[in-house]
């Protein structure tokens, strides 16, 4: 667990350690006498719910539906707990048998027990919408719970009859969800070599890729070679576990629950018109001349005749430089302090209750996210720290959503979390604040420069590369049907890197085994344009914060403190966004632009 030192008698700053997260604010340990008294308790207030099922009518008296809810929403945070012990923990283990075995068991109970609760939730949908709306709870006294009953008919056109239900539940547990834990798990236990300064060293996926951000040029082609060699030798199996996840998405999602595409299943469960996400995608498609510009004057600021993709993430500066983790979390802090200090403290709690877990390790997950289980707990983070100044970056976006969370605590289990574009609202506006801050106190104007290139990449990785991700998923979809083979699906992401980068990047031939490199298009079919939508979002919030300065935090926190509570639309139509006009989105990209219409000047 990462454990702070706080402050000593003389005024000295706390210090942070990198270490390992402490769970056991949802478990206090995994013995049987443990797990057994909370499925027991589980299991009573599943069956009290049950009892319900024969007074459910039309004609009920909405105090029935109260406590109804109520109940469910305790059985929802014990199911919550239970679940996600066993995901946090394997998360950092892949490779335990133990974190296996109770995860998979979680899965199988849950399972089950949803599935004797199904019936709610069916019968909810099944009203009409005035025998619905004379049951639900009042406004003023309970918003959270009529909104939770709101949204849920949401997907009334989607549901299926419950025995369908069910076995779809029974299904996907034994089926297309184990698949993707095998998918997790062949690829969190890879292991890849690479030659540092002459010591040939065995390495993580994260620790590899630290160095593709290496002022050594060869070393960086070196890291991304052995990186897609390593994927290279496992592609025949990944392919043929995303083959498998396409088909079984379609065939519920499309040809069941008649969703009008695979990506609207998506939209739906974002609450994101299908308008608003073509407009989107379609806008970030039209802007891809704008990054091939900044890719062209980075090689120049490289001393390159042309950028390759192994130098995306290139510093300009010969600096190696390394952040201490303890001075990485201290200048996390302050930044958040400088922008207000409730938002720091609230980042300080997931350290001062040791929920995070930093260290990178062999057959932990690689990447970085952040998990909120009930709005009673705080967050928990979970990172691979190495030391990189895209890390700090890293820790400030993770614990961003962690105030997100936070800031809406006050809600419901069933409400506290936003919509999945939403989401990203915190996390980015937390690394753009980090970005001020570095370039505020930086004289160098060298390394000024490197801190907006590093920006200008980070931003990239975030919108652009997310959004062509999105873009290869919808083809690939469509191949997959059309019975295409691996090498077609290969082909299709090497035309989509082409659309990408077009004449601005020379793109290696080993990258075509990219797209079977990336957890989200398998945990999560067309997920990743939550961050395009979440970074173009903050780049125009953040605009206005730096005309409007202390007047914005109010508005700007009260977004975050909504959480899940209303329709995104609702939510962002209060600060007069409008998501389905693209002038939005490419106001997001104007401001992109003014970013290398600054790094050029400063280049001359």
């Amino acid at each position: 667990m990462t454990r702070p030192t706080h402050a000593s008698s003389n005024g000295a700053s706390p210090r942070y350690e990198p270490a390992q997260w402490d769970l056991s604010a949802l478990l206090p340990d995994t013995q049987e006498e443990t797990i057994a008294a909370r499925l027991a308790a589980l299991e009573a207030d599943v069956a009290a719910f049950e009892g319900y099922r024969d007074r459910l009518s039309p004609e009920m008296d909405p105090a029935t539906l109260l406590e109804i809810v109520k109940l469910n929403e305790r059985i929802t945070e014990q199911a919550y707990v239970l679940g996600a012990y066993g995901s946090l923990w394997f998360s950092t283990d892949t490779q335990s048998p133990a974190a296996l075995t109770y995860r998979n068991r979680m899965q199988q109970t849950l399972t089950t027990l949803q599935n004797r609760a199904l019936f709610f939730s069916l019968w909810w949908k099944s009203l009409d919408d005035d025998e619905a709306a004379a049951l639900l709870p009042s406004a003023e006294l309970y918003p959270d719970y009529r909104f939770y009953l709101l949204d849920m008919r949401r997907t009334k056109p989607y549901t299926l009859e419950e025995r369908a239900e069910q076995i779809i539940n029974i299904k996907d547990a034994n089926g297309i969800s184990a698949l993707i834990t095998v998918y997790s798990m062949l690829t969190s236990r890879l292991e890849f070599t690479l030659e540092v300064e002459g010591e040939r060293k065995t390495l993580t996926r994260d620790q590899l890729m630290a160095y593709v951000y290496s002022p050594d040029a060869n070393l960086r082609a070196a890291a991304y070679q052995e990186l897609y060699r390593v994927y290279a030798a496992e592609a025949p199996i990944l392919a043929q576990i995303y083959v498998s996840r396409v088909r079984d998405w379609f065939a519920e999602q499309v040809e069941l629950r008649r969703y009008p595409s695979p990506i609207a299943v998506q939209n739906v469960a974002n609450d994101i018109p299908d308008a608003a996400v073509d407009t989107l995608l379609e806008v970030c498609r039209r802007n891809a001349p704008l990054f091939q510009r900044f890719f062209k004057l980075k090689a120049k600021l490289l001393g390159m005749e042309k950028l390759r993709r192994y130098d995306i993430y290139a510093p300009i500066t010969t600096s190696d430089r390394t952040v201490p983790y303890a001075e990485a979390v201290q200048m996390v802090l302050e930044t958040f302090a400088e922008f207000d200090a409730q938002v720091a403290a609230q980042a300080e709690r997931v350290f001062a209750d040791n929920h995070i877990d930093s260290l990178p390790r062999k057959g932990k997950r690689g990447g970085a996210f952040c998990a909120t289980v009930l709005p009673s707990q705080t967050p928990w983070v979970l990172m691979n720290y190495t030391g990189k100044i895209r890390d700090v970056a890293t820790l400030a976006h993770e614990l961003g959503h962690a105030i997100h969370s936070m800031m809406a605590e006050h809600h419901s289990v069933f409400t506290q979390h936003s919509s999945l574009p939403l989401a990203e609202t915190a996390s980015v506006f937390a690394e753009q604040l980090l970005t001020d801050r570095l370039l505020a106190e930086e004289t160098d104007e060298l390394v000024r420069q490197d801190i907006l290139v590093g920006a200008l990449s980070d931003i990239y990785a975030t919108v652009m590369r997310q959004a062509f991700f999105v873009l290869y998923e919808r083809a690939a979809h469509t191949a997959i049907l059309e019975n295409k083979s691996p090498d077609d699906l290969y082909a299709l992401y090497v035309e989509n890197l082409r659309e990408q980068f077009g004449d601005s990047v020379e793109v290696g031939e080993e990258f075509r085994y990219e797209w079977v490199s990336i957890p989200h298009i398998y945990h999560t079919p067309f997920y990743c344009y939550a961050y395009s939508f979440g970074q173009l979002l903050v780049l125009s919030l953040y605009k206005r914060y730096r005309t409007e300065g202390e007047a914005f935090k109010p508005g700007y926190l009260r977004l975050l403190a909504q959480g899940g509570s209303a329709r995104p639309t609702e939510i962002l139509g209060e600060a007069g966004i409008d998501i389905t006009d693209a002038a939005f989105w490419q106001g997001g990209f104007d401001v992109i632009a003014e970013m290398i219409d600054r790094l050029e000047a400063s280049a001359r």
